[in-house]
């Protein structure tokens, strides 16, 4: 579905990649989702490597979306609004540098889309603390184990959790 013509794909880390997909697979315009990890140095990491901090990499949701449908704005605007920007680290409960705020962006636009989103985010007003948001140069995108992709989706049955 991802290599249909016209499509684009961005990356964000935000903490938890499962409630993070969760979001983002609700927006009109986003025609796939994955979860997986960026930014760091062990190739084919696994979750429980991430999960030690010390691959370097965050957990990321790579969302492919119809630019026609819903413009990459829109999503950053979606990614302020999903996590705390300020907390280094650590998003709630979720501690390590795999739960720190990332964008990372595909192309020059995007960037330059990403830096000036976060300049509007800083002037709001909605936080107190300063954000630490990275906005970095995507690399490879390691998709996770299958068991975490769509996890929430597979954890409901007719209204009532799995266990």
């Amino acid at each position: 579905m991802a290599e249909r013509e016209g499509y684009e794909r961005a990356y964000f880390a935000a903490g938890c990649f499962w409630g993070v997909e969760a979001v983002f697979r609700k927006v009109k315009g986003v025609v796939d989702t994955a979860v997986g990890y960026m930014g760091g140095t062990t190739e084919n990491p696994t979750y429980g490597e991430v999960c030690t901090g010390r691959t370097g990499h965050a957990e990321t949701v790579e969302v492919i979306y119809d630019p026609v449908v819903v413009s990459y704005r829109v999503l950053l605007d979606l990614f302020w609004e999903i996590h705390d920007p300020t907390t280094a680290d650590r998003q709630g409960p979720d501690i390590g540098s795999q739960y720190r705020s990332v964008i990372f962006y595909t192309t020059p636009e995007q960037e330059a889309a990403a830096r000036a989103s976060i300049q509007e985010a800083g002037r709001s007003g909605r936080w107190r603390r300063q954000i630490v948001t990275e906005i970095v140069p995507a690399g490879i995108f390691y998709r996770a184990e299958e068991y975490h992709q769509r996890y929430f989706e597979k954890q409901w049955v007719y209204g009532r959790m799995i266990r």
